[in-house]
């Protein structure tokens, strides 16, 4: 299982704030690093990895995709996510942050402001004593139409 990173967010707001970052941390600043940041600058929406390569136009393969993402989420600069069964998701940590909820009937995602989840952490936190987040991995369970078409207890499953 993949941990959500402890290392607090960097917001960026462009290549040139990004490589301050990664000079900051002694990092160097490569052609592959800079290809990666501005596909997610570009990026309207949390992307795969995959996606990120396919941007890229065959300048950077998957594997120096991978590892610079690794890279950039251990100086604070990205985050990912998992929605569901798929692959991971990729955004630049300047992004607002947003939690989610995932249905595990129909697949449909749903991106909300954290504290539109308050009342959520907090009847986890007085049942458990434990401090929920939902960026990460996303809340599962059914959207109010597969909610509609199966009823709440009904068995479901996932689309292909």
């Amino acid at each position: 299982m993949t941990v959500a990173p402890l290392v607090p967010p960097v917001p960026v707001a462009d290549l040139g704030a990004a490589v301050d970052v990664l000079h900051a941390h002694g990092l160097r600043v490569t052609g592959a690093r800079r290809l990666v940041i501005d596909a997610l600058l570009a990026a309207e929406r949390p992307v795969t990895a995959d996606e990120l390569a396919g941007t890229l136009g065959g300048r950077c393969d998957l594997t120096s995709v991978y590892r610079n993402l690794e890279t950039l989420e251990a100086v604070g600069l990205v985050r990912h996510m998992h929605l569901g069964h798929g692959p991971g998701r990729y955004a630049l940590a300047g992004a607002p942050e947003r939690e989610h909820l995932v249905c595990d009937g129909c697949g449909a995602h749903l991106a909300v402001e954290p504290e539109r989840m308050d009342g959520v952490r907090a009847a986890v936190r007085a049942a458990f004593g434990w401090q929920a987040r939902f960026s990460h991995f996303p809340l599962a369970g059914l959207c109010p139409a597969c909610t509609t078409t199966t009823g709440p207890g009904a068995p479901h499953h996932a689309h292909p």
